[in-house]
């Protein structure tokens, strides 16, 4: 027998699809994926979620993975590895052999940052190196940070640094930034900033604890330099998880779902949410949102079958 509806995807914008459609009865089943919880999983502190002042990442959403059983959710462990949205019901594959046929999906599968992976950046992630200026910033008040970019996200980052760092030291790996964003004059002519074009992170090292400095090198003359910075930012991009849709749904140049309303896709009867449709913002209050929106949807679409 179909399930009604599948949720792919365990971040805040699946878990969220799953409370809002569990205690509306319909019973949704939410496969886990590679990352249970999502990517606030592998972050520390978090204080920008409404009504805690402050909260570990990985307890947020394994609160919200209880909240979501406790709502009726069935949640399994296990990872999709292709769908076919060809025919009604669909189905969907799994790692561990699973064949599932649904009359709904809601995809929520997310995106991952893009790492250097060099030495060291995995021993002092979130002990000095992260992804989000939005959510960690505050822990880097008058430190010497490094932005790794020259994007529009890698000045974004810098600006929201500037305000905590003692300075921010933007590594690129262009003779120029790419940024078209126009905030990147504001970082340019801002004091604290200092950019080294030309160059590469190549090692990150620390005392064990938190990452205490970087060396990079000079693409044209191979020469390498120590830098002592308390923090480092990769802003190099993100990459949704969504090979695993090709072919089947409508995917934009950079693999983002496309979506045709607020969460309906290119395929009647499903959906998506969160960071897997959203390339602007990559905040987990919005993907929060963002799945409440597709179960709502989601569920309209249901009761009219």
């Amino acid at each position: 027998m179909a399930e009604r509806v599948v949720i792919i995807g365990s971040g805040p914008a699946g878990l969220t699809a799953g409370i809002y459609l569990g205690r509306a009865k319909f019973e949704p089943l939410l496969i886990e994926g590679m990352q249970p919880g999502g990517q606030l999983t592998t972050t520390t502190k978090v204080e920008n979620w409404p009504g805690l002042k402050e909260v570990m990442g990985f307890k947020l959403m394994m609160d919200m993975k209880e909240h979501a059983k406790a709502s009726g959710c069935k949640i399994i462990s296990d990872t999709v590895e292709r769908v076919d949205f060809s025919v009604k019901p669909y189905k969907i594959f799994t790692k561990l052999g699973k064949e599932i046929e649904t009359e709904s999906v809601i995809i929520a599968s997310g995106a991952s940052h893009k790492k250097l992976n060099i030495p060291g950046e995995q021993k002092y992630w979130a002990k000095g190196v992260s992804v989000c200026a939005t959510c960690d910033a505050p822990f880097f008040q008058d430190k010497d940070i490094i932005v790794v970019g020259g994007g529009d996200s890698a000045v974004v980052e810098a600006e929201h640094l500037i305000h905590f760092a003692k300075s921010v030291t933007i590594i690129h790996l262009l003779e120029e930034l790419t940024a078209t964003d126009p905030i990147k004059d504001k970082v340019l002519e801002n004091q604290k900033v200092n950019v080294i074009y030309n160059s590469l992170v190549k090692k990150i090292d620390g005392d064990g604890l938190r990452m205490t400095k970087v060396t990079i090198e000079h693409q044209k003359t191979g020469d390498t330099k120590v830098i002592q910075a308390e923090g480092l930012f990769i802003a190099i991009g993100m990459k949704p998880n969504t090979d695993y849709l090709k072919s089947q749904i409508d995917l934009d140049d950079y693999g983002y779902v496309v979506l045709t309303g607020k969460t309906t896709t290119s395929k009647d009867g499903v959906f998506a949410a969160g960071d897997v449709a959203d390339f602007i913002y990559k905040q987990a209050i919005i993907a929060s949102g963002f799945g409440a929106m597709s179960a709502l949807d989601c569920q309209k679409y249901l009761s009219k079958k």
